[in-house]
């Protein structure tokens, strides 16, 4: 690799807490990885624009207000509309286990919910990255 892993941390929607992002953010930074943090309320045409700009690698989305099955997917459909396809999609937050097929069906490659291990979330995007 001649360059770190870019991930784009975002909150899409309405959520008004970023602490997980944060703590996900920190771990991805301190594990050697450039961290772009878009901060609150993004939408999903903001998030799609942030990771073309910064040519990101991943884009791990972080949510809590229940809108996961029509955000996630929007960004998906927005990435493909805008012909992105080498970039990993993660989500993570607040998620009820009978939604993570249909997330998974819609594009993102995993959903890490509360508890998961910070290491978990690096191992995996180590893992499934498509290097440019």
């Amino acid at each position: 690799m001649d360059r770190p892993i870019r991930v784009l941390v975002a909150k899409p929607g309405l959520d008004g807490h970023d602490r997980g992002a944060k703590v996900i953010a920190r771990s991805l930074r301190d594990a050697g990885m450039e961290v772009i943090y878009t901060g609150l309320r993004q939408t999903p045409e903001q998030i799609v624009a942030a990771s073309i700009q910064e040519d990101v690698d991943v884009v791990a989305m972080s949510i809590l207000s229940g809108a996961h099955n029509h955000l996630f997917p929007k960004v998906v459909r927005l990435l493909k509309e805008e012909g992105v396809d080498d970039v990993l999609i993660l989500g993570g937050g607040v998620i009820p286990e009978e939604d993570i097929p249909g997330l998974l069906e819609a594009g993102i490659k995993a959903i890490f919910t509360p508890g998961t291990p910070t290491t978990e979330v690096i191992e995996f995007i180590k893992a499934n990255i498509i290097r440019k």
